[in-house]
């Protein structure tokens, strides 16, 4: 049985079949007929709809990086205040970064971000995604009075994706990335840490 809501239109449902198998079993997995089946489309619906397997993975790559931005905008939006605290900055980037659960949702975008990595026509999808990925950590450093916030959102994205890619490998509960970034933002804003002493 297809896994995808029948009512979608097809193209959102090929798309939509096309992140899950790339999730659950990585690119290598993307077959037109695997993506029929679990899109419940025929065959030839696949390919009326993307000629070629890259236009399949670009646009699935590209869909993904405008549901992430649409999402990140409404949460920078959020952090629009100068009265941020430390926990709730945590809070925020372990619902960005962990949501509640392991699942092929959560693997899907490390696929395609390595995919891009060996597909250069795929690189500049990956960016726009990084982009919004940046402005969103931007905002909040900003909202937390962290210097030079612009500068260091690249390094803070890259510091949450490293734990989220830790927490996907490892199984490890999403509580963890919300601890180490309590533990290091202190230092990031001047402020003694509150955490509780190392062991």
């Amino acid at each position: 049985m297809p896994n995808t809501a029948p009512s979608a239109p097809t193209r959102q449902r090929i798309i939509t079949a096309v992140l899950r198998i790339i999730g659950e079993d990585g690119v290598a997995a993307v077959t037109n007929r695997r993506i029929a089946r679990e899109a419940g489309v025929s065959l030839g619906s696949v390919t009326y709809h993307f000629e070629t397997q890259h236009d399949l993975l670009r646009e699935s790559l590209l869909h993904f990086v405008r549901e992430e931005a649409r999402h990140f905008t409404e949460l920078a939006d959020q952090c629009r205040t100068e009265d941020l605290g430390i926990e709730d900055a945590a809070s925020l980037a372990g619902q960005v970064a962990c949501g509640s659960a392991l699942d092929s949702a959560h693997l899907a975008p490390f696929e395609l971000y390595l995919h891009a990595g060996r597909d250069e026509r795929l690189r500049e999808a990956a960016a726009e995604a990084f982009r919004a990925y940046d402005r969103l950590a931007a905002r909040v450093l900003t909202a937390l009075g962290v210097p030079d916030a612009e500068r260091l959102a690249a390094t803070t994205v890259a510091l949450v994706m490293g734990l989220q890619l830790r927490r996907l490998a490892t199984g490890g509960p999403a509580e963890d990335l919300v601890d180490a970034l309590l533990l290091l933002a202190p230092g990031a804003v001047g402020s003694p840490a509150t955490t509780a002493d190392p062991v």
